[in-house]
């Protein structure tokens, strides 16, 4: 090899060795980044961001059209059920037993209280004033709730309707049983069977009749409950007018009374 061309690869070599020294010395570029809605060669344009749907009620209805469906359903059976049901008619007050009361108990104005009721409940013959029925006496037990009458208390509301002069008289019936068949309102004869020695045969007689029947001990599902006793089983009060209350009184101790049933 000549010597200029040696000295020409040496020069080259050092030219090429300077310039990779420049290059390592120099700070690397910084890589670019992407501006939004520009392009510029080796990036992908942004995409614009997507707009949102305004939700209306129409699109809401065509997502539920079974909720909605059901909801008109509900709500066509509740106006026809309104429009079926009846108007409920006006109450009346009246006074009623506070609690259960038995026959013979003194009454007190705690023992009663008002409750409304609807008209055809109202019985004609209650007691409206609760002052009336402080110390009158129960002739047939109340249950709560009940409606008291006149009929319900002694003295002169027991012989409501009845005649002028008529009394109350109580009789022990032979049959403790046979109360059952009785109810206030009907009439009965008063049989009184006579004891006889053994060889006399009993004689019966109709002492008064027909009275009617104002209170049994068996009313109101409370035997054994008049006057506050227990000892009340076979007990009847019938109204009477003063001829056969004198024959009726007493009666018991001269035998065996019982009844028969009359028609009016």
């Amino acid at each position: 090899m000549s010597p200029t061309s040696r000295s020409a690869l040496l020069a080259r070599a050092e030219r090429s060795a300077e310039t990779a020294n420049r290059k390592q010395l120099q700070p690397p570029t910084p890589y670019p980044r992407p501006s939004v809605g520009r392009s510029r060669p080796g990036f992908s344009r942004a995409e614009p961001p997507i707009p949102q749907r305004r939700r209306t009620p129409k699109a809401w209805i065509s997502r539920n059209r079974r909720l909605c469906v059901a909801l008109l359903l509900c709500l066509a059976a509740g106006l026809a059920v309104q429009q079926l049901t009846p108007a409920s008619a006006a109450h009346v007050s009246v006074l009623v037993a506070a609690r259960d009361l038995p026959a013979g108990a003194s009454l007190k104005e705690s023992d009663f209280t008002p409750m409304d009721v609807a008209p055809e409940l109202a019985v004609p013959a209650q007691v409206k004033n609760p002052a009336g029925l402080v110390g009158r006496q129960l002739a047939s037990p109340l249950s709560k709730g009940q409606i008291p009458t006149d009929s319900d208390l002694l003295g002169p509301g027991l012989l409501t309707g009845t005649p002028a002069g008529s009394a109350a008289v109580p009789l022990r019936m032979a049959d403790p049983s046979s109360i059952q068949l009785l109810s206030p309102g009907q009439l009965v004869n008063v049989v009184l069977t006579a004891a006889g020695s053994y060889d006399e045969t009993r004689q019966s007689q109709v002492l008064a009749g027909p009275v009617p029947v104002l209170w049994t001990s068996a009313q109101g599902g409370k035997a054994g409950e008049w006057l506050g006793t227990k000892d009340t089983d076979g007990l009847v009060v019938v109204a009477a007018n003063p001829q056969q209350a004198e024959k009726l009184a007493g009666a018991s101790t001269q035998g065996k009374l019982f009844f028969v049933l009359v028609s009016p």
